[in-house]
């Protein structure tokens, strides 16, 4: 396994900024794409990858949708091992109803924050 080097300080001001949105009170919806965000963002890092899925079922245990929880501890042991091997879907959001596998576009925003970062595979 390879090591990466931390997030720059661009991309980890924005993944932080994500986070803390996803874990403000307030709608729902709101808080699951923070979070959604969050999880494009942090994939090349093992442990911010594993972060989001813990946040992720948290609002998941909030929101009693016993599927999401099922899909997210399942996604909170293969995240650091997928990030740290480089084996991850770009683009992915981490909700249960997406597949582990399945790469999906990546936001311009957060595209252009991953570039910049190094770490844009696509």
């Amino acid at each position: 396994m390879s090591r990466r080097a931390p997030m720059p300080p661009a991309l980890l001001e924005a993944f932080d900024a994500e986070m803390a949105a996803a874990r403000t009170p307030g709608p729902t919806a709101q808080r699951w794409k923070a979070v959604e965000r969050a999880h494009i963002l942090s994939q090349p890092w093992p442990w911010p990858h594993t972060r989001t899925h813990g946040v992720m079922f948290r609002l998941a245990l909030r929101d009693r949708d016993v599927w999401e929880m099922l899909g997210q501890l399942v996604r909170l042991v293969v995240a650091a091992p997928g990030s740290a091997a480089g084996n991850y879907p770009d683009g992915n959001t981490g909700r249960t109803r997406v597949g582990l596998t399945t790469h999906m576009p990546i936001p311009d925003d957060l595209a252009a924050l991953l570039r910049d970062a190094g770490a844009l595979r696509v």
